[in-house]
Parts: structure tokens; C-alpha cells; sequence
């Protein structure tokens, strides 16, 4: 959480924080991924036999590297808008007897050569959950009862039988579960309106918990702020059997979570790096709507609410990076300061949080590339991956309260737009736009430093505060007072991990001939409590308490 008190422009910036004001745990699946079939995302991106960094499978271990790299907890799949005319029958058995399948998704031809069982082999080589979305376009309830009883059936069963004879014994206990796929947009097939969906997850929900009452199950929202948000959520967050505890093992809430997805962009630098804060808005008004349905609906308090699902986000300019085409971004300066500023706001709204999913993972709108014509290149890390390896690797733990004194851009934001063209302006006014974007956590950082003997006390010792700022202007350095409660900076060693600042602009661009945004590390002796970020970076701020 970060509270924000707007000053002039020549006054001095001060942030306050300390580490004994914990807010909430944050949960590690904020940094999962999304991996569909779309564009070459799964072809020629986690898959590829040609390429020399191809293993036995054809997954590409560079790819496997660096999500082990990035510590990605969990993976959605197959999509996406893919999802709605996929049929998960077609992508398991023999591969040379699966069927090749029209896909009017993104209008090419899927393969099938990669379909379940392939994907449950690359979550485990990566080390992550799976998390799969059930058609809700073409799909029936059968279909993913089907699909439910081959994942995680353990008894005599058709499927489970299927997947044994597929070569896989053990069930594979898939957690999480996505009750479709923005199936209120036009663009789908199988378009819902919300009393047909509504009702339609409802029913779904019931049979698939009855099944396998231990599954996590994802409602599919909108953009955390619409009428479709307050009228599904207000009918699926009910209680379905009249139960007024949890000990039935999952079956006295139906939905686990609520799907919110959220997309930004714009031509101007300034505006691009601004947009994200909309985010912030979308996940406080999903959750008051899940308050609200609670209430409504006298859903006990002893049954745990359900959490948001930011299971879709990024910067796309679908304009620039169409998705028929494969939607390939080539990422600034800007979008690595935008993205930092989404995870500034899933750290500060971690309480509501079950999952964030960033879209996608590999090539398409994602941080990482492979070469589209030389399969022996090695991936290009874009402007994007860093802030989400910093986040990734230090920002775990607990939300720390931070107070922010700081000047705020007055400019307009007209420019900033999702892909369905809703323009982001109406964020000024809604809430504080300070130059410098701010979170802060308490916990051991990355497995490597951590120290397992100390554990962590009321008090929070034993452990590190990260503070993370985005400096969100071009042009200029600030000076930041930092008070900082409790011990304080004094005699402190404190790390620093910059991503950005160098005079780099927002134009700033890595490509396969040059990389000039990457992570620069230093030592700042703290006792002077001030702290210049530079312009147009992430600054991380690291030390023991």
C-alpha cells in the first residue's frame, strides 16, 4: 500500500517506510506466465526441434532457462483467445494420428503437436503450476469434465484410463482452472452476454468442484470495472449450498478467483509509462464488487473471499503488434518503465491478489524473443525482461505501508489506449499521478541470499527491505529523502540495481546487434539518507534489517 501527498515541483521528494508497518503476504503467483497458441508463442518459441537449443522433447532450453530464471510459479494455457474452438481431445495420443484444426482465433492452422501431456512435461522442466482455461465458446460441460477427470482422475475412469494409456499414471493434480476466456468480447466466438455467462460458469462451477472439490477455479471478468464485473461477480460469488464454513474442502465457494485483464499503450513516452495506473483502479473495484456480492448475498465471513486474477497484462498497441500477425512488440525504454509500474501496483495491492499472469511469455508481446529466421541465435532479452526479473527476484514477502511526498505530472493523457480502443485519460483525476512510482516489501529476496536460520520476528529482523522506485520522467533526477523508521539507513551497506537512467531516453531499445538496457548493480553507503534516482529508470534499494 502507498499513500501519496502531492508538492511542488521544487520541493523535495521524501519517502517514508518502515519495516515493521506489514500490510499483506504476497503471493508468489503474481509473477506467472501465459503461454498460447497464438503467433510463435508455442511453435518456434517454447517448441522448436530445429534449434540447436532444442532437448530431447524439441523444448527449447534457453527459453526453459529463463523461466527458471525469472522463478515463474505457474503458466495458463492454451489461451487466450485460442482457447474458444480448442478441443483438448486433439492435442493428446500419437502425434502423427492428431488431427490438424482450423484456428479463427488468430486465422492460421493448429498442429496439435503440443497439447496437454507436452505442456504438463514443460511446466514440470520449468518448475512451475500448470494453469489451464476450459472453452467456454464451442466447449461443453462435458468436454471439461472430460478434460478435469484426464488431468487429476485418480480412479478407474475413461479419461484417467486415457491418460495412462497416453503414458502418464500418476494424475497430474492441476490446480488452477479458468472458466473461459473473455468470452463478453465481441471478438470471440461463442460471444456471451453476461446473464448467459453468468448463469452458464454457475453450473460449470458446480459440476467441476463435485468432481474434484480441491480445484482452484478463475471466474472470467473484464477490466476490474465494468458492468459485466459487477453483475457476474454479483451472481457467482454466492454461497451454493447454503454452507457456512470451508471444511467441505473447497465446495462452499465455487469461485476462487475473479479474471481481470488489462492492456496499455501509447506513442508518447510519457503517457505509456502513466497508463499501468489504471491497474491499480481495476483491482480495488473488482474486489469492492466481491465485497459487495459477499454482503448481498450473506455469504458468510468464515468462507475465504475470493481473490483477482490478473491473469492478462502488459503493453500491447495491437495496432503496432496485430495479433493475426503474431503481435511481435519491439519494447522501449517506456514499456520496461510501464511494466515496472504494473508490478509497483500488484506489490501495493497484494492483499487482493491470488495470481498475475503477464501475456505472454515467450514472443508474442513478451520479454523474451527468438530469432524468426535463425533458430541457433540465442533469445533476446528486451527492455521488458529486467523489470520483471528484479520484481521476480526481490520483491517476495510482505507488503510494507509507504508514504510518498513527491511532484505529479500534470499532462494529459488522451494518447493512452487499450487494444479495444478505451483511452486511459480518465485516470487523471481518479487518483494521484507522482513522477516517481513506489513499493517497498520485507522478506528474504531471492533463494540464493536466503538465509533460512533466521526467521522472521514481529519485528521483521532477520531479513531485507526492497524498495522499489520508477522514476517515470525523462528528463529529470530526483533527489529523494528517504525516512526510513526503525533502525534506519545508518551504517548501512545498501545494494542497488538500476535498470535504465545513463541518459538512456524512452526510446531506448535492445535489439539483436545491441543491448543498452540491462541491470547495472552498485553499493550506496546510506547513512546520508538521500538518494538521487536517476531519470527514465527503476532504482531497487536493498538491505538488512
Amino acid at each position: 500500500m502507498t499513500t501519496f501527498t502531492r508538492i511542488a515541483d521544487d520541493e523535495k521528494p521524501c519517502i517514508s517506510l518502515d519495516h515493521r508497518n506489514v500490510i499483506s503476504d504476497i503471493n508468489p503467483n503474481i509473477y506467472a506466465g501465459f503461454t498460447e497458441h497464438m503467433g510463435r508463442c508455442i511453435y518456434g518459441g517454447l517448441y522448436d526441434p530445429s534449434s540447436p537449443f532444442a532437448d530431447e522433447n524439441g523444448f527449447r532450453k534457453d527459453v526453459i532457462d529463463a523461466m527458471k530464471e525469472l522463478r515463474v510459479p505457474a503458466v495458463r494455457y492454451p489461451g487466450g483467445n485460442f482457447v474458444a474452438t480448442y478441443r483438448w481431445q486433439d492435442g493428446v495420443g500419437p502425434k502423427e494420428k492428431r488431427p490438424k484444426r482450423p484456428e479463427l482465433a488468430w486465422l492460421g492452422v493448429e498442429s496439435n503437436h503440443i497439447g496437454t501431456d507436452e505442456f504438463m512435461k514443460w511446466c514440470k522442466l520449468v518448475g512451475c503450476e500448470p494453469y489451464l482455461c476450459f472453452n467456454m465458446g464451442t466447449g461443453t460441460l462435458e468436454d471439461a469434465l472430460a478434460w478435469l477427470e484426464y488431468c487429476n482422475g485418480d480412479g478407474d475412469t475413461h479419461y484417467a484410463n486415457l491418460r495412462r494409456q497416453n503414458g502418464h499414471e500418476e494424475p497430474y493434480n492441476v490446480k488452477y482452472w479458468a472458466l473461459g476466456n473473455e468470452v463478453w468480447g465481441p471478438w470471440q466466438v461463442e460471444e456471451n452476454t453476461k446473464e448467459q455467462y453468468a448463469h452458464k460458469a454457475w453450473q460449470w462451477a458446480k459440476a467441476l468442484k463435485l468432481f474434484d472439490p480441491s480445484i482452484q477455479l478463475v471466474l472470467c471478468g473484464s477490466n476490474g470495472f465494468s458492468s459485466w464485473d459487477f453483475y457476474v461477480i454479483n451472481q457467482c460469488v454466492r454461497n451454493p449450498f447454503g454452507l457456512t464454513s470451508d471444511a467441505t474442502g473447497g465446495r462452499s465457494r465455487l469461485i476462487d478467483m475473479v479474471a481481470v485483464h488489462m492492456y496499455s499503450a501509447s506513442e508518447v513516452g510519457v503517457q505509456n509509462c502513466f497508463a499501468p495506473l489504471a491497474a491499480e483502479l481495476a483491482i480495488t473495484s473488482a474486489s469492492h464488487m466481491i465485497d459487495v456480492a459477499r454482503i448481498e448475498n450473506k455469504v458468510p465471513p468464515s468462507i475465504p473471499k475470493p481473490l483477482i486474477c490478473f491473469d492478462e497484462w502488459n503493453v500491447w498497441d495491437a495496432g503496432r503488434a496485430k495479433g493475426e500477425e503474431g503481435a511481435e512488440e519491439k519494447y522501449t525504454l517506456s514499456d520496461a518503465l510501464a511494466v515496472s509500474t504494473y508490478l509497483q501496483i500488484f506489490i501495493r495491492q497484494s492483499m487482493h491478489l491470488g495470481m498475475c499472469n503477464i501475456a505472454q511469455s515467450i514472443n508474442v508481446i513478451s520479454p523474451l524473443l527468438t530469432h524468426p529466421s535463425d533458430p541457433s541465435t540465442p533469445l533476446l532479452k528486451q527492455t521488458t525482461y529486467y523489470p520483471l526479473y528484479l520484481f521476480s527476484r526481490f520483491m517476495r514477502g510482505k507488503t510494507l505501508a509507504v508514504h510518498l511526498r513527491a511532484p505529479e505530472y500534470q499532462g494529459s493523457m488522451t494518447e493512452a489506449k487499450a487494444p479495444d480502443g478505451l483511452s486511459y485519460d480518465w485516470v487523471k483525476g481518479r487518483m494521484g499521478m507522482p513522477w516517481l512510482v513506489i513499493c517497498a516489501v520485507v522478506g528474504q529476496g531471492s533463494e540464493e541470499e536466503a538465509e533460512p536460520e533466521l526467521e522472521l520476528g514481529k519485528d521483521g529482523k532477520g531479513k531485507y527491505v526492497c524498495l522499489a522506485v520508477t522514476n517515470l520522467h525523462e528528463t529529470r533526477d530526483f533527489a529523494v529523502e528517504l525516512d526510513v523508521g526503525g533502525e534506519g539507513l545508518k551504517g548501512k551497506q545498501v545494494k542497488v540495481y538500476r535498470v535504465g537512467g545513463d541518459g538512456l531516453g524512452y526510446q531506448a531499445t535492445n535489439t539483436w546487434e545491441k543491448r543498452p538496457v540491462g541491470i547495472k548493480e552498485s553499493v550506496w553507503e546510506g547513512q546520508e539518507g538521500e538518494f538521487v534516482f536517476p531519470r527514465a529508470s527503476l532504482t531497487l534499494l536493498r538491505w538488512r534489517v
